[in-house]
C-alpha cells in the first residue's frame, strides 16, 4: 500500500499519509463497489442474505486493510514467523474442531464469523519465507541444509489444506511459496528437481483425492464429458459471456442469471453474471483495475 521502502525505515503519520499508493486504495474501493453490485444482482435487485453479508465484509476488511498498513512494516518483519505459527495452529483447529460443510472441513466458527485459515496461511508463508530468505546470505541461499527448513514450512501447510479437502487452496498455498523462493534467488534445477519428484509421485496423489475431485479435474479439462451434470455450470457460464456481446445486456437484466442457468452465479462464477450484464467492455474494465493494482510507478523504483 506504501511506496517502497527498507525495513529500517520509519515514518511519521504525516509521512504515511503522503506516501499511500492511493491507486491501489482507489481501485480496490472501486473493485469492492463493483462487487457489491454484482452480488445485488445474484439476489434478484433486493437487498437478501448474500448482498447484505458482502456489504458488512467489504467495508469491515477495507477498514482493517487501511489500519493494519499503518503499522510499521519492522513489526511484520519482526513477528513473521510468529505470524506463521498462529495460522498454522488455525488450520491445526480447523483439523480437530472445523465446521463441515458439502463434505470439506475448511473453516472455525467464532460465533460472529466462518474464519478459513488456509487464506490467511497464504500471507502467513509469504511473511515467514520473506524474512527467512532475507535473512539468509547469497553464499548460503542455494545450500541443501538451508533449503530444508523453507520445503518443511511449504510442505506442511498444503498437506493440511490438501486434507480438508481444499486442492485449489493447497494449489495456491504452493503457487506463492515457490514465487518466494524463486524471487529470492533460488536457482532453478532445485525446481526442475521438485517438478519431476512431483510428476513421478503424481500418481499416487491422484489415488488419493475424492472421486468429486477426479470428476472436478475431469470436467475442467473437458466440460462436455457431461454437460447436464458436472460440466454444467461451465457450459452455462461461457453462454453467458458470450451472449453478454460488447456493452452487455444491462444491470439485472442478464437472461441466463435471471432464469437460473446459473445455479451458483453468487460463487466464484459471479464475473460471468458482470459479463453478461456489462458485456466485454465491461470485463476489461474489471481486469484493467486488477492491473492497476500491480502497476510499478517511476517513484516506486
Amino acid at each position: 500500500m506504501f511506496r517502497a521502502r527498507s525495513i529500517q525505515s520509519s515514518l511519521s503519520l504525516k509521512d504515511k499519509i503522503l506516501s499511500i499508493d492511493y491507486i491501489l486504495v482507489i481501485s480496490i474501493f472501486i473493485l469492492g463497489l463493483t462487487s457489491i453490485l454484482a452480488m445485488y444482482s445474484t439476489d434478484g435487485g433486493e437487498l437478501k442474505y448474500h448482498t447484505k453479508s458482502h456489504i458488512l465484509r467489504f467495508f469491515i476488511f477495507f477498514v482493517m486493510f487501511l489500519t493494519l498498513s499503518f503499522i510499521q512494516i519492522r513489526f511484520w518483519h519482526s513477528q513473521s514467523y510468529l505470524i506463521y505459527i498462529l495460522f498454522f495452529i488455525l488450520l491445526l483447529g480447523v483439523k480437530y474442531f472445523g465446521l463441515t460443510s458439502s463434505g470439506s472441513k475448511r473453516w472455525l466458527d467464532l460465533y460472529f464469523m466462518n474464519l478459513q485459515p488456509s487464506e490467511l496461511m497464504k500471507i502467513g508463508l509469504i511473511l515467514f519465507l520473506a524474512k527467512y530468505y532475507h535473512r539468509t546470505s547469497i553464499e548460503n541461499l542455494n545450500r541443501i541444509r538451508y533449503l530444508f527448513l523453507p520445503v518443511v514450512v511449504l510442505i506442511a501447510p498444503i498437506i493440511l489444506v490438501a486434507t480438508q479437502p481444499d486442492l485449489g487452496t493447497a494449489l495456491l498455498i504452493a503457487a506463492g511459496g515457490l514465487i518466494v523462493a524463486w524471487l529470492a534467488g533460488v536457482r532453478v534445477k532445485f525446481f526442475a528437481i521438485s517438478g519431476i519428484a512431483f510428476l513421478a509421485l503424481l500418481p499416487i496423489a491422484i489415488s488419493f483425492l475424492k472421486p468429486y475431485q477426479k470428476s472436478r479435474i475431469l470436467t475442467f479439462l473437458n466440460p462436455e464429458r457431461d454437460p447436464l451434470g458436472a460440466g454444467y455450470q461451465i457450459i452455462q457460464s461461457k453462454i453467458a459471456i458470450g451472449s453478454g456481446g460488447l456493452f452487455g445486456k444491462g444491470f439485472l437484466q442478464g437472461s441466463q442469471s435471471y432464469l437460473d442457468y446459473l445455479p451458483e452465479k453468487h460463487t466464484d462464477f459471479i464475473f460471468t453474471l458482470f459479463s453478461e450484464e456489462f458485456g466485454f467492455f465491461g470485463s476489461i474494465f474489471i481486469l484493467i483495475l486488477y492491473i492497476s493494482m500491480y502497476t510499478i510507478r517511476n517513484s516506486d523504483s
